[in-house]
């Protein structure tokens, strides 16, 4: 296979995958998404739009589908379309070579001619090639504003999830799970305070654990609430 020329910096997080994704109310994207990613996927029922506001997971999943096919031994390709936009479409030339391409921020790039002519021809050769598609953006299908009426065609064949955000118990959960999964012990009565002290985006929680798990390591102490306070000035 001719690698696709990407540009710098489009990297897959390492610790963006489906064990580290907390559902909450979006188990049955999860096990869509999941599904996507098996053998027996293919773009006769397998295309998906995932959409929701910010901090919802849709990067998160996105990644986790391309690591996922990576594991199985195929190519993914995932290209986060709002830090891409200022390139020509032709980025999106030979993306048929891989198994699954993930496209995040839709909204990013629709009602430009020349990018909605791309895409919708993109469409095509994944779609004659057998190849999967998952797609993301910040708003739904009839909400995206898609002026080339063959692209919108396309994208009423998705599937189509409205990822919600999480509970305050579930971020807890969600907290909890990315914390164990590092070999970080968080209790439950430090992760309540972090959620009533930090920023409410999951984007968000998620780096604040990453700057305690550094700190924890470093100054060799457990999380505990003096400890955030010391750490982190509250």
């Amino acid at each position: 296979m001719k690698p696709v020329q990407l540009p710098l910096g489009v990297r897959l997080r390492d610790d963006a995958t489906f064990a580290n994704f907390y559902p909450g109310a979006n188990a049955a994207a999860l096990g869509y998404v999941e599904r996507l990613c098996s053998p027996a996927a293919g773009w006769s029922d397998e295309l998906i739009y995932l959409w929701g506001g910010s901090g919802v997971g849709r990067s998160h999943l996105l990644q986790a589908a391309c690591l996922r096919i990576e594991e199985r031994g195929e190519q993914g390709v995932y290209l986060p379309l709002a830090e891409v936009a200022g390139f020509a479409p032709e980025l999106l030339d030979g993306l048929e070579q891989y198994e699954l391409v993930c496209l995040d921020d839709l909204d990013a790039v629709v009602a430009d001619a020349a990018w909605e002519e791309a895409l919708f021809h993109l469409f095509n050769r994944l779609r004659d090639g057998g190849r999967r598609l998952l797609l993301s953006a910040s708003v739904s299908p009839r909400e995206l504003p898609v002026v080339l009426p063959d692209l919108k065609s396309r994208l009423s064949l998705a599937l189509v999830f409205q990822l919600r955000q999480l509970s305050d118990e579930d971020k807890l959960r969600a907290l909890q799970l990315r914390a164990s999964r590092r070999g970080l012990d968080l209790p439950e009565d430090v992760g309540r305070f972090i959620l009533t002290r930090g920023d409410r985006n999951m984007s968000a929680l998620f780096e604040l654990l990453d700057r305690l798990d550094q700190a924890s390591l470093q100054a060799q102490r457990r999380l505990t609430i003096p400890f955030l306070k010391e750490t982190l000035h509250w």
